[in-house]
């Protein structure tokens, strides 16, 4: 197998033929954030946006998405992932750092080390481009399992070699990021109760804390306010390049 990786200013079309995004559970793709500026990403950064194609099929596999953005990383905020998107795209200063937005690997070719490869990449364009550090708000991808403990706790998790028990958090780990803290409030995805029962296929039909496929922490219904809410906590990774 080999995988050539190649970025949206090299190939535009791209963006048009890969499907990766479907692989998100609904819900997923309802940050009001994101829903105003990720196309601007491709407009602005095209070099740091890229697919992976696999050379025998043609077919895209893999997805990357990455932001220049000014951050300290002594002081990562603890909107995450939507607070990197926010600055990166709206605020007229000079980055210090590039931070991950995500990775998709096709579901049909997880577990053959994609993952890791992907991220090489990614490290690979930061670095070339003149950039020291790379910071991730990781989605930890097996915390959905464990939607009750907290992520606080999650986070202290190891296998018995010492690497954390989330596999992506033990992706950054082997390429040698650090974990330097938790962003709580890293996405925030806001509806109406109808909204939230056609993104999930789920019934809700009292006030409560209700668990739902995919979703890292509990989803908040107020069927008095006529509002769900989900708010994502995710973890810092610090890559030195």
């Amino acid at each position: 197998m080999s995988i050539a990786y190649v970025s949206h200013a090299a190939r535009p079309e791209l963006r048009e033929l890969e499907e990766l995004w479907r692989s998100w559970p609904e819900f997923m793709l309802h940050d009001s954030i994101s829903a105003d500026r990720w196309g601007l990403l491709y407009d602005r950064f095209p070099d740091f946006q890229f697919w992976g194609i696999d050379e025998s099929t043609d077919e895209i596999v893999v997805k990357g998405n990455a932001i220049p953005v000014a951050l300290d990383v002594r002081d990562l905020p603890v909107d995450g992932w939507r607070e990197a998107l926010r600055r990166g795209i709206d605020d007229d200063v000079a980055p210090t750092l590039v931070s991950a937005l995500q990775i998709l690997v096709a579901e049909s070719r997880r577990g053959e080390g994609l993952s890791g490869s992907a991220l090489d990449e990614m490290r690979r364009i930061v670095r070339e481009r003149g950039f020291r550090h790379l910071v991730a708000p990781v989605r930890p991808s097996a915390k959905a399992a464990y939607p009750i403990t907290p992520i606080e706790e999650y986070v202290e998790w190891r296998r018995p070699d010492g690497l954390p028990f989330d596999p992506w958090l033990r992706v950054h780990a082997r390429a040698g990021a650090e974990l330097v803290g938790v962003c709580p409030h890293s996405m925030e995805i806001e509806g109406t109760v109808a909204e939230w029962e056609g993104w999930t296929a789920m019934a809700f039909p009292a006030t409560g804390q209700y668990v739902v496929p995919g979703a890292l922490v509990p989803v908040s219904i107020d069927r008095e306010s006529d509002r769900g809410l989900y708010v994502e906590p995710n973890v810092w990774m610090h890559h030195r390049l």
